[in-house]
């Protein structure tokens, strides 16, 4: 099992200061930036110049999540920005290889997400396109939601197509991720974390961050065992 990173959400953070929420969170793996269009998804948060905005002032690398529509055209954009992490969702993409191809030719890794209710195993034949595979643990579209449990036998059959492949590819969670929550996502085999209310929600961000990482490090490790 690969090391376990924790991208704290900034969808949870002070919008008013989002240049000191970042050095607030500057020991964590990457910070993980969602980006909604109010037609995929029911909200409208961060389009691309304020993505760029953000990567010019970033402690930490920038991981993409893109909510939107017609992530054909869109998504390349973003890698473009110099982002180091894009990922589009399954249910968005007419041609998800060739724009995993295309965010990985203008430098940046390819991540694709599904949400809750799309089956992993129409897209296994294709991870060997993909540095990432972002599988929902609630309804994209909005933070604070509570994780759902029932997403875990998606995220173990991932993990056993993964391994069995040897493909090194991240299982990255996003939703209702907490000390709790933490454990039993890293023992089905994720092992990049996207963690919002719990990072931000905490008195101090950095110290939460620790606490999240040694939590699912310590699950990774027993359940690799």
């Amino acid at each position: 099992m690969t090391q376990c990173c924790i991208n704290p959400s900034i969808l949870s953070a002070d919008f008013v200061n989002l240049e000191a929420e970042l050095q607030r969170i500057s020991n964590a793996d990457a910070v993980h930036v969602d980006v909604m269009d109010n037609h995929f998804v029911p909200n409208l948060t961060l389009g691309l110049p304020v993505v760029q905005r953000i990567q010019a002032v970033s402690p930490v690398p920038l991981d993409a999540h893109l909510m939107i529509a017609d992530a054909d055209r869109w998504a390349p954009g973003f890698a473009d920005a110099g982002l180091a992490s894009v990922t589009f969702h399954a249910e968005a993409a007419i041609a998800p290889i060739k724009l995993a191809r295309e965010l990985r030719a203008r430098g940046a890794k390819a991540g694709m997400a599904l949400r809750p209710g799309t089956p992993v195993e129409p897209y296994l034949d294709m991870l060997s396109e993909l540095d990432m595979l972002l599988i929902m643990t609630v309804e994209p579209g909005f933070g604070g939601q509570a994780f759902l449990d029932v997403t875990l036998p998606k995220i173990r059959r991932a993990r056993k197509a993964i391994d069995g492949s040897g493909i090194g590819v991240a299982i990255q969670v996003d939703g209702g991720i907490t000390e709790d929550t933490i454990t039993r996502a890293a023992e089905a085999g994720a092992n990049v974390f996207v963690a919002g209310s719990a990072v931000y929600g905490a008195e101090d961000p950095a110290s939460a961050i620790d606490r999240l990482r040694e939590a699912g490090s310590q699950k990774s490790r027993s359940s690799a065992e």
